[in-house]
């Protein structure tokens, strides 16, 4: 008990000692919300109490203050000389932090701890001279203002309108050992301003037009007080044992019945959990009385449910006998501080006099909990509501446990009759059918074998082993009393192996539907499609509840969300579909779905529908609805919590995929205008340059033809049909590209003799190929490929042209096919420059250029190599660069042979066949 008394404080530096922090320093921070408060003074005056003490105090600096009352708190005390700093003709001074470590003091005053230091300083900041202050273990008394803490910095800024430059992180002041607040009431500190007490008049003037108002002092003191109050809790936390039974927040739970007035009590404890501004529980213990309520009880405990819903409370459900019990293990695991009961939950159980109630013994259970007790009126009936009664296990007889009872008993009396041969007492005896009635209340159903094989073996060990053997009489006076005790343990050993049995039989259906909920969150993180996600929710739905269920998806049409037709998932073929799916039922799930409510069957909304309708929402968005078919039989409260549970992550889920699908959409649409900007800016550049070539030739032709001889005409002629070719294939590339990129593109596929199709290209090599040596090595076998002859011959043109625009003059280019396996390689190699390896990457993007730029005024676009992608890509192949050694880039691509003939064969291109 003493430990508890002792101030959060005292216990920090309890655990500081016992992790083996007890030899660094010791700081103490004075906190106040505005300059003026007192803190320095209250610094001072502490100081002066401790070297009142014997401790060694010395300050290491004191912001010079116009303020007598605290200067005069100085003398008395050792000052150690400041560091003088000149920074741009100022003489600044500063904390000597290397003659405070050299005097070693055990206390020292440091004013500021937000302060900035100047420049040529060991640190930055002030709070770091602390903080190698304190591992020297040296004592720290320090000063701070709430405005000078880094996350409130933005809030204290949208209060004062000013922003403070000189900040400490919040880690300093919430694992400072001490925080001192020091208090003042705006009015009192306002009237020192004004008496000159904390600034010149002037200055004091001016702040008092500002900062210091009475509604900016108020906001900042509030703020103060309650960090003050936020810190203190992080130490409690930190100090305090897990699952300890006493509490710093307030966390109110509220006991849920089936009673008529639950709703009043339910309304009183969310009203105390707003009035304390604490966390709100709402608690149902499921017993197995529960299985005996009746129709009106389940439906009036789901109202209560969804009431505590509406009211902000969080629902738990636990299932037990010992309801008491259940509740105070709750309360003292999650924390909480008050319970709230109602008058109908606290009277005596049982019969008889002397018994503990209900609120007795969640008393004595749980001594630390604050108790509420609230009067509850009588329902209208002017009757009492009359709980459940406790359960009782049905008396059910079957042919074949009937059987088991009777082997299970004949197997005992045989083994009995051995150990009576060996010799065993009857004690031993007794216990063996003790055994025999545990076993048969294992394999067994109901309690009805159980008492029949208590009863059985009490008259088979009094038949079979008292004497006279073989009659029901028995000599010795005191074979009544062993018969009774017999009986009385048999039943009662065959009772607690029924309660194991219920009890076993629970966990493992809670444990297959917390399995199932598991199995729902991993198969909705792998899922990234809309209709995947709404697939794994059904099934998942299907595997918890065997009902059949309706889900209307959504989808968005001109900015709104609309239901889109519903998708049945039917696990009883008894049920017509048109009973899951007809108008009524689909206007339901309409309004679920404008409303973001539930309706439906077992609701007071829209009741007659045949489905129970649930939307599946995140936030204020709703994804789509789901009807589970319930056949009469409402799902309990357990079963709609996980339910719940299951529709929330699915909703996430579905609004995560929606997030990052139009996060897509963007990416796409920005690539796309980055896309279209690259093309205008390319045929701007592009086509001017052939353009303005033809026209210009053309104006000369037409203006004047006397002046040119055939040989200069004919020139210009080849000019204009060479930059006419040029621009109809940048035409066919852009056509190529975009019936490629839409799908529109068949590719005509024949056989073909690659040889050929290269040769025929070749032909149409742009004029440019006479500056350069260009080689055909051609395949020494015949091979046919099937592909589309056309678009082939426009990637070998694209490559050797490209080839021969980012060579020098002179280069050799050499195209080459040859026979690897059962592919056709065609490689196209030169001697040039090369491709760095950065540039590989993007090499066959749009629009991009192997120098590593955006197509620009030379001539190139970015779009041949990027056809030549696309086309490859289409036969199923794909295209490849590497380096060419000993220099040089080598394009390559393959494609499946289907047929091979031996000959061999090479040609210069710029002299024929040889």
């Amino acid at each position: 008990m003493s430990e508890r008394r002792r101030d959060p404080e005292s216990l920090l530096r309890s655990l500081k000692e016992q992790t083996g922090q007890s030899g660094r320093g010791r700081l103490k921070i004075f906190f106040g919300y505005a300059a003026g408060v007192g803190k320095t003074y209250a610094m001072l005056e502490a100081a002066r109490q401790v070297k009142a003490q014997g401790v060694d105090v010395v300050i290491g600096y004191i912001e010079p203050h116009a303020r007598p009352q605290t200067m005069a708190l100085t003398e008395g005390l050792v000052s150690l000389p400041v560091r003088t700093v000149t920074y741009k003709g100022l003489s600044l001074k500063e904390l000597d932090l290397d003659q405070a470590l050299k005097c070693r003091p055990q206390l020292i005053l440091v004013d500021e701890l937000a302060h900035t230091n100047a420049p040529g300083s060991r640190h930055l900041k002030r709070y770091q001279d602390v903080e190698e202050l304190l591992k020297a273990g040296i004592d720290v008394y320090s000063t701070v203002n709430v405005q000078h803490l880094e996350s409130l910095n933005d809030i204290v800024a949208s209060i004062t309108g000013i922003a403070v430059r000189e900040r400490i992180p919040d880690s300093v002041f919430d694992e400072a050992d001490q925080v001192e607040l020091v208090d003042l009431e705006p009015q009192e500190l306002i009237q020192r301003l004004n008496q000159g007490l904390v600034y010149r008049q002037g200055q004091a003037q001016k702040a008092l037009s500002s900062f210091f108002s009475v509604e900016n002092l108020t906001a900042l003191r509030e703020i103060a007080l309650r960090r003050t109050a936020d810190r203190v809790m992080r130490i409690t936390e930190k100090v305090r044992p897990q699952a300890s039974d006493y509490y710093t927040d307030e966390h109110i739970l509220v006991c849920l019945s089936a009673a008529p007035t639950n709703g009043r009590i339910i309304r009183t404890a969310a009203r105390l959990a707003q009035a304390f501004k604490g966390r709100f529980t709402a608690l149902f213990v499921e017993t197995p009385a529960f299985g005996s309520m009746t129709d009106a009880d389940r439906r009036r405990l789901r109202d209560h449910i969804h009431l505590a819903q509406q009211l902000g409370a969080q629902i738990e459900l636990l299932w037990g006998e010992d309801i008491p019990a259940q509740i105070a293990e709750f309360a003292r695991l999650a924390g909480v501080s008050k319970i709230v009961l109602g008058r109908s939950n606290t009277r005596r159980p049982g019969w008889g006099w002397g018994k503990e109630s209900f609120s007795e013994k969640l008393s004595a259970l749980a001594p630390n909990l604050d108790i509420y007790i609230i009067p509850d009126k009588q329902n209208q009936s002017g009757r009492p509501y009359t709980p459940p009664k406790k359960y009782i296990p049905a008396i059910e007889i079957r042919l074949k446990d009937l059987g088991i009872t009777l082997v299970t008993l004949a197997i005992c009396t045989l083994l009995s009759l051995g150990f009576r041969q060996i010799g065993f007492s009857e004690a031993n005896i007794i216990t063996v059918y003790i055994l025999g009635v545990q076993i048969v209340a294992i394999m067994t159903r109901g309690q009805g074998c159980s008492l029949i094989a208590s009863l059985a073996a009490v008259l088979t060990f009094n038949f079979v082993f008292t004497e006279p053997r073989f009659t029901l009489a028995a000599y010795d006076e005191g074979y009544p009393v062993t018969f009774v005790i017999m009986f009385a343990a048999g039943l009662l050993t065959s009772s607690l192996a029924g309660k194991i049995k219920r009890h076993a039989a629970q966990s493992a259906q809670t444990a297959y539907r917390m399995k199932v909920l598991l199995e729902t969150s991993q198969q909705l993180q792998q899922q990234t499609t809309h209709q995947g996600l709404i697939d794994v929710m059904a099934k998942q739905l299907l595997k918890m509840l065997n009902k059949p269920l309706v889900i209307y998806d959504s989808e968005e049409r001109r900015g709104q969300r609309q239901l889109t037709p519903p998708c049945v998932y039917n696990t009883e073929a008894s049920i017509p579909e048109s009973e899951l799916v007809n108008s009524n039922e689909q206007a339901v799930a309409d309004w679920v779905f404008r409303n973001n409510k539930r309706a439906g069957a077992s609701t007071a909304t829209l009741g007659s529908a045949r489905c129970y309708y649930l939307a599946i929402r995140a936030a204020d968005t709703v994804y789509g609805v789901v009807g589970i078919a319930l056949n009469g039989e409402p799902l309990d409260p357990f079963e709609n919590n996980l339910v719940l549970s299951m529709l929330s992550e699915g909703a996430l889920a579905l609004d995560k995929e929606t997030l990052a699908r139009r996060k897509e959409e963007a990416q796409m649409q920005v690539k796309n205008e980055q896309l279209r900007a690259n093309l205008l800016r390319s045929i701007s550049h592009d086509l001017r340059t052939p353009l303005t070539s033809i026209s210009g030739n053309a104006g000369i032709l037409l203006n004047s033809p006397q002046s040119l001889d055939s040989t200069r005409s004919r020139q210009l002629i080849a000019d204009i049909a060479e930059d006419s070719a040029w621009l109809i294939n940048l035409v066919e590339n852009l056509l190529s590209i975009t019936k490629i990129e839409n799908g529109t593109m068949s590719l005509n596929l024949q056989t073909e003799l690659m040889e050929e199709v290269i040769t025929e290209a070749l032909q149409h090599i742009s004029r440019h190929r006479r500056e350069h040596h260009i080689v055909h090595e051609e395949c020494p076998q015949i091979v046919l490929v099937r592909i589309d002859s056309q678009l082939m011959m426009q990637v070998i043109i694209n490559l050797v042209n490209n080839a021969i625009q980012y060579t020098p003059e002179g280069s050799r280019i050499t195209i080459r096919s040859f026979l690897e396996g059962k592919e056709l390689v065609v490689e196209v190699a030169d001697d040039g420059p090369g491709i760095p390896d950065a540039m590989k990457e993007r090499i066959f993007d749009l629009f991009y250029t192997s120098r590593g730029q955006i197509a620009d005024s030379r001539r190139g676009m970015g779009l041949g190599l990027a056809l030549c992608q696309s086309i490859i890509s289409a036969h199923g192949g794909r295209l490849a660069v590497r380096d060419n050694v000993p220099h040089g880039a080598l394009f390559s691509f393959r494609c499946p042979a289907e047929e091979v003939c031996a000959y061999e064969s090479t040609v210069d291109f710029n002299r024929g066949r040889r």
